[in-house]
């Protein structure tokens, strides 16, 4: 079974999305930030990661470029969720190392394609 870390600081989102992907039989983790969020991926060992882009504190394209700089987690596949929609985000998210980008509100097979189109 694939362990999912999930970063948002929407506790609601944070919810919605947990369910959508237990449902489809992934191990859910969830963190309402990204501080110190590599020590976390440390210990949890994820086989892929969902970020939030806005929040307080790191958002989500430092976070997915800290991570993908890092020797220790750049294999880890990235799935940025976010309400920025706009193409430039978009092609901002690519050049921090994101594999998929779901723009929010989003459905959730949108959510569970994008994870497995980032796991292959």
């Amino acid at each position: 079974m694939s362990k999912i870390v999930l970063v948002d600081d929407s506790y609601s989102e944070l919810q919605m999305m947990e369910g959508y992907l237990k449902s489809a039989s992934y191990t859910v983790v969830s963190y309402p930030n990204a501080d110190k969020l590599e020590d976390k991926l440390l210990v949890e060992k994820p086989d892929c990661i969902i970020l939030d882009v806005v929040m307080p504190g790191r958002n989500g394209f430092q976070a997915c470029r800290d991570i993908k700089n890092d020797e220790r987690f750049k294999t880890i596949p990235i799935v940025l969720v976010t309400s920025k929609g706009q193409e430039s985000d978009k092609f901002w998210g690519q050049q921090q190392g994101a594999s998929e980008y779901v723009v929010k509100p989003f459905k959730p097979e949108a959510l569970l394609a994008a994870v497995k189109r980032a796991m292959r």
